[in-house]
């Protein structure tokens, strides 16, 4: 039987790792993997209320997301949303020199700062574990100095100043996350083509066998899934390879084959939009406009 666990507190997570220290902030906290025994019991299922970043260079613990084993021996970097689940089993055997941080900021630290706005486009903190940034030597040691500055203002005493410092470190550090990911992106480029081909014939196929009234547009959801992928996993690396997301995609392959029927048959604009899946006529013209410059009548007009 698994054992759920669910950290809220700083004080939850160093009890946890089982770590004889003193809260320095109770919204923020860094953890050193060196210094941490990590006997867990098999088949833990842990969450947090905290947006958190571990990286290490060995695995102690079998660890999974999604049932999906994460290797940390390579050095790897995972981000996790508050209360996302990570599945910890028995304790396997470990390097020699263990390596490694974890960096859990509480929403309530950034909330109110830019940086709040700014979550929702670091997208990598949805991915699946399994697509873990994978780091360089150099990668490695800019996101470690970055972690010890957050740590050496966390050494300060708490005062006016300590929120922005903390906040902008938090930044940069999630700022050279993503230029990583990018490079990472480029890197796999070959996979990455393999991926756009099996998206654009998972399209030409899902709008080829029609019944769109049916079984409804086709969703990133559904693409994701289908290619083994996070739905902002598979967004992220089609907007980087071809300029457009996931949705745009959809999108594309929805008004080509508006386009097509608008030419080869006398059907209303309304039940062209009913059979691609619309419930409401209305919102099928406005994303042809939208797309085309054109209203669905004026182009079949034109053409």
């Amino acid at each position: 039987m698994s054992t759920n666990i669910h950290l809220r507190t700083v004080e939850d997570l160093f009890r946890f790792f089982r770590l004889d220290q003193a809260v320095r902030h109770p919204l923020i906290a860094i953890i050193d993997f060196s210094q941490v025994g990590e006997g867990v019991i098999e088949d833990t299922k842990l969450s947090a209320d905290f947006y958190t970043l571990i990286f290490k260079n060995y695995n102690r613990n079998h660890v999974r997301y999604g049932r999906k084993l994460v290797d940390f021996t390579n050095g790897s970097l995972i981000c996790l949303s508050p209360h996302q689940v990570l599945e910890m089993d028995d304790e396997s055997e470990g390097s020699s020199e263990m390596v490694g941080w974890g960096l859990s900021f509480h929403p309530d630290l950034i909330r109110g700062t830019p940086l709040n706005d700014k979550m929702k486009s670091y997208s990598f903190f949805s991915y699946e574990v399994s697509e873990a940034l994978h780091l360089s030597e150099k990668e490695k040691q800019i996101l470690t100095d970055c972690v010890q500055k957050i740590e050496a203002e966390l050494h300060e005493n708490i005062d006016v100043h300590s929120q922005s410092i903390l906040v902008s470190g938090i930044e940069m550090l999630l700022n050279y996350c993503s230029r990583f990911y990018g490079r990472q992106f480029i890197t796999r480029k070959t996979s990455n083509n393999t991926v756009i081909v099996q998206v654009e014939k998972l399209l030409n196929e899902y709008f080829r066998l029609g019944d769109l009234s049916e079984r409804g547009l086709p969703t990133v959801r559904y693409l994701a899934e289908q290619v083994n992928l996070s739905p902002n996993y598979l967004s992220d690396l089609l907007k980087k390879e071809t300029g457009k997301n996931a949705q745009d995609h959809i999108h594309y392959h929805l008004i080509e084959e508006a386009k097509n029927i608008l030419l080869s048959s006398s059907r209303s604009v309304g039940e062209i939009a009913y059979g691609l899946g619309f419930e409401y006529p209305q919102y099928f013209n406005k994303l042809f406009k939208q797309k085309t410059g054109k209203t669905p009548v004026a182009f079949r007009n034109m053409n």
